[in-house]
């Protein structure tokens, strides 16, 4: 086992079904994009609350900044990265979108991650504008964002069809004012914002087509969480199936600035 397969297993991102396909198209473009820099990526986490990926990227040598609202994220954040060994290489930064150009200056990031959070914002596209404008030439953008798709299904699997029309018919891709999730995107509105903020798009795939349907008590065990796990990947990879990517719970998108 290679020694970033040992980090990824230690922090469970390549383990969880809510994280390995994510982490796999990460993972992939950081170490192409390190090997061809020659030296260890500057990362900004936009939103990164905890460091669920910050750290694992912190201890495989790369310099992490988490910009996030939260003092108590940010606190749990200084936590994990300290119980890793990982604290020299990860900076917490209280703060949002509208941080992120004064955290930089010659020094721009190669990687920006953005997941989880381009829902919560007042402005996504104002957001990707400025996600762009800091990024480094040739720097990358991973953005991971809810669909709509997945949740028309997962409520009308659960017998809520007036909140599943609702998820098709909002705007917004809400089932109802009590859905926790501000906004859901679908693919075409995803791919349009992106490069309409002067981004390239190399790579958009949905992730977690099965993981948020199969119930708990389905995966109680390791090796039926393998199983699910190979079971995405398989799907993930096969052409003919390619379709089932749009009912992911979530769209990843890998963009790059020229």
């Amino acid at each position: 086992m290679t020694e970033d397969a040992t980090i990824a297993r230690r922090t469970g991102v390549s383990t969880s079904p809510r994280t390995a396909a994510m982490w796999a198209a990460v993972d992939e473009v950081v170490r192409a994009r390190s090997a061809e820099l020659e030296r260890p990526l500057r990362v900004i986490d936009l939103g990164g609350g905890t460091g669920g990926l910050a750290v694992p990227l912190a201890v495989a040598g790369h310099d992490v900044t988490v910009v996030d609202p939260s003092p108590d994220a940010l606190a749990s954040l200084r936590r994990r990265a300290a119980e890793a060994q990982a604290s020299s290489r990860v900076s917490a930064v209280q703060g949002d979108a509208d941080t992120l150009e004064s955290l930089v200056g010659r020094d721009r990031p190669d990687l920006v991650l953005c997941h989880g959070t381009l829902e919560y914002v007042d402005d996504p596209q104002a957001t990707l504008a400025q996600i762009a404008g800091v990024l480094a030439p040739g720097g990358i953008l991973s953005l991971v964002v809810p669909q709509r798709s997945a949740a028309v299904i997962a409520r009308a699997l659960a017998g809520q069809f007036v909140q599943a029309l609702a998820a098709l018919d909002r705007p917004d891709g809400r089932w109802g004012d009590a859905d926790p999730v501000p906004r859901r995107f679908d693919r075409a509105g995803v791919v349009g914002l992106i490069e309409a903020s002067g981004l390239t798009i190399t790579g958009a795939h949905g992730i977690r087509i099965f993981s948020d349907l199969v119930p708990s008590a389905l995966v109680d065990s390791d090796a039926d969480r393998a199983a699910l796990l190979d079971l995405e990947r398989a799907v993930a990879a096969h052409p003919e199936f390619a379709v089932l990517a749009d009912l992911g719970t979530s769209l990843h998108v890998i963009a790059s600035r020229p």
